[in-house]
């Protein structure tokens, strides 16, 4: 692993046949794709405002590159199917590392930086009209936090955690997001088992945390480019 130096900013690709995601290190739900490595650079560092925008309300003291070349590429990883399709899907060799309670508070409030944006942007999204594609297509807006939602709960079992929202078909945020922060501190402090019952392997929490984040603001920030 590369050390790190002032104003750099570690990062890992997973490289697909027809996508690349470059995601930073440090930084989780800071990740953006493109059909090649220099544009899936360029593009995470324009979204490093929209990123710093977030982590505001969490004064993590998370300051944008001024350049592309600030990224450091540390890792490549092979993509897979789930890559092409437009999701990231491989956990990075520092996704194996143990979080200690400091790193712990740190990844809790990024989730929480990326919830109340999630949720102020769908606010201000009410009553409003989702631009469609060029064929109609794209969520409402209730499509895409049922989707957001939903999906928090599938994640939540891969961590290993559960709430009374895994039958309902439209669940809600707060138990859910509940059910993630006691469960992501479970499994941190090593008392949740490395396999589920059914022998799956469970997603560790820097894993969990960085799938969590991506999908929330990348739907939030559909929501806010669907707007204009």
């Amino acid at each position: 692993m590369n050390r790190k130096l002032k104003n750099q900013f570690n990062v890992y690709l997973e490289v697909g046949s027809r996508r690349i995601f470059a995601a930073a290190v440090d930084w989780p739900g800071w990740c953006r794709m493109g059909p090649d490595e220099a544009t899936a650079l360029q593009t995470l560092f324009e979204y490093g405002l929209r990123y710093a925008h977030v982590l505001r309300s969490a004064r993590l003291g998370f300051k944008p590159p001024k350049d592309v070349s600030a990224f450091v590429v540390e890792e490549r990883l092979k993509g897979n199917a789930t890559t092409d399709f437009g999701a990231p899907d491989l956990p990075a060799t520092s996704d194996t590392q143990p979080v200690h309670d400091t790193e712990l508070r740190r990844l809790q409030a990024i989730l929480k930086a990326c919830w109340r944006a999630f949720d102020a942007t769908v606010e201000v999204a009410r009553g409003k009209v989702l631009r469609t594609g060029p064929r109609g297509g794209g969520r409402t807006l209730n499509g895409v936090v049922q989707h957001v939602l939903g999906s928090e709960v599938g994640y939540l079992s891969a961590l290993g955690g559960k709430t009374s929202q895994m039958e309902s078909s439209e669940p809600s945020s707060e138990p859910i997001r509940k059910a993630i922060l006691k469960t992501l501190r479970a499994s941190a402090h090593g008392e949740v088992a490395a396999h589920g019952p059914r022998g799956g392997k469970r997603w560790s929490p820097r894993y969990f945390v960085r799938g969590e984040a991506w999908h929330v603001l990348d739907h939030m920030w559909e929501i806010e480019d669907r707007l204009k």
